[in-house]
């Protein structure tokens, strides 16, 4: 084989660019092969992961592995479904059979998993291939510390820059086209903070619809598993597989199996959409940049026949809040013996934010259930009457340089500000699709939320904003070639 075809496809396009719909007819049709696209996969790992950290360990082993057979397989007659053959990665706080998973804590360093999570069987069973597991903020909640096992993951499009956390790593990765999907967690904005920062597709499913057995808990109320992806159409993939009741997962929902790529296609006309401008522009400090973004972005669905109009959301700060204290309280429950125990082996800034749940009383966290409880009822009866999907920002400005994050918690407000928590206090599904850039070139993201169990039209007013904004396909230049 020439030297030329090791790393482009035939339709020119250079192997990690292929889609994960492109790189999975290619694979069918005999024109590439998942050993060929693995072998690729890895070579970009190693020229350009030193660059950005985004990835704790590299699977190259069971890579290998894993292609081969996803080959044989395919040629033997046996499709496993859209991503057979495709490489991802796993956050590494989901467990991966025989492979170290660490959640960037000393504590877990050395931990081994013998059972796979959940999305783990789903998408082995699935013919995928696992390359990596994905840096993340200890435990998923410490921040950017210093003083972890693997040092923050930089964002791909200036590394001087935070990824957003948790899921910084699978962020990072898939934008800087290591791989087209990496699957995350996201208890407070986990996946749609990174997706935005990093400038990709990030989605977290409704509350039960991606079971979290296997994946170290944070919240257990709280806590969603979901994709990162370059495109819409990637993510809606990734949750044909990945989707399903699991009764061993107390907060999995029995639900019919979908097609999540079925109405992407349909646009936007006679949608009705609504605009929570407010949620975000009162907001002491906003940038200007990102008012303009979003703005743009729903007056593009307006054009495209959707009725876009301003609503009012429930208080935010009584959102933020509310949420606040279950995660602070089910975090600290979930830690409390290694904080009495360990407290040096968490990282400063975990350690910080964990502790605060000491304070609360059963009290506080009875009052929030309560509140959550209300929260949720006046959007279902309230807005999801009226409108089909709701719109606002993700973060109040762009990623934050690391110079920002002080030696103590907290930082400065808006190196970490996000309108993210309040949709896992209610538990409605949420995207972030990239909506546009700031003036020295850092992506702001769009959020979608819509009904519950209503993926499919999320997704599909996600794709209408991916088609119409027109910046998905722009990526960073990281100054790194791939050998061939």
């Amino acid at each position: 084989m020439d030297e030329h075809r090791t790393d482009r496809h035939r339709t020119n396009k250079p192997l990690h660019e292929l889609s994960v719909a492109e790189a999975g007819a290619a694979l069918r049709d005999g024109s590439l092969t998942s050993v060929r696209l693995t072998a690729y996969t890895l070579r970009r790992i190693a020229a350009i992961d030193p660059l950005i950290d985004s990835l704790v360990s590299v699977t190259e082993e069971r890579a290998v592995t894993d292609a081969e057979r996803a080959d044989e397989e395919l040629r033997r007659g046996i499709d496993r479904g859209p991503l057979h053959g495709i490489p991802y990665t796993l956050k590494d706080i989901i467990d991966s059979a025989g492979v170290e998973t660490t959640s960037n804590s000393r504590l877990m360093l050395g931990h081994v998993p013998q059972q796979d999570a959940f999305v783990e069987e789903r998408l082995r069973h699935g013919g995928a291939v696992l390359v990596g597991k994905a840096n993340l903020s200890e435990f998923a909640f410490g921040g950017p510390g210093f003083d972890l096992p693997t040092p923050p993951a930089r964002n791909p499009w200036n590394p001087e820059h935070f990824t957003g956390g948790s899921s910084a790593g699978s962020g990072a990765c898939v934008a800087a086209g290591l791989v087209r999907i990496s699957i995350g967690s996201d208890t407070g904005g986990s996946i749609r903070s990174p997706a935005a920062n990093c400038g990709v597709v990030g989605f977290k499913p409704t509350y039960g619809l991606v079971s979290r057995r296997g994946v170290y808990p944070l919240s257990y109320s709280l806590d969603h598993v979901g994709p990162l992806a370059w495109n819409v159409q990637d993510a809606a993939l990734a949750m044909n597989v990945i989707a399903g009741y699991d009764p061993l997962d107390p907060g999995s929902v029995k639900r019919p199996q979908e097609d999540y790529t079925a109405d992407l296609d349909k646009g936007v006309e006679g949608l009705r959409i609504g605009y929570a401008r407010e949620f975000f522009t009162a907001i002491k400090g906003v940038s200007a940049e990102v008012v303009e973004t979003v703005d743009a972005a729903a007056a593009r669905l307006a054009s495209l026949g959707a009725v876009v109009e301003e609503v009012s959301m429930p208080d935010f700060d009584l959102m933020k809040a509310c949420g606040r204290v279950i995660l602070q309280a089910e975090g600290y429950a979930i830690h409390e013996r290694n904080l009495r125990e360990r407290p040096r082996d968490y990282g400063r800034y975990t350690y910080q934010r964990l502790t605060g749940g000491a304070t609360l009383t059963s009290a506080d966290y009875i009052q929030a259930t309560r509140v959550r409880h209300e929260l949720a009822r006046q959007l279902n009866t309230g807005l999801f009457s009226r409108y089909d999907a709701l719109i606002t920002t993700v973060a109040l400005a762009a990623a934050a340089p690391y110079t920002d994050f002080p030696h103590d918690w907290p930082p400065p407000s808006l190196a970490v500000a996000v309108q993210t928590a309040p949709f896992n206090v209610t538990g409605h599904p949420a995207l972030t699709v990239p909506a546009g850039f700031s003036h020295d070139g850092l992506p702001f993201g769009l959020q979608i939320i819509g009904r519950y169990f209503d993926e499919r039209g999320v997704l599909r007013i996600g794709q209408a904003v991916e088609s119409a904004v027109g910046v998905t396909e722009h990526r960073p230049k990281l100054g790194a070639e791939v050998p061939r």
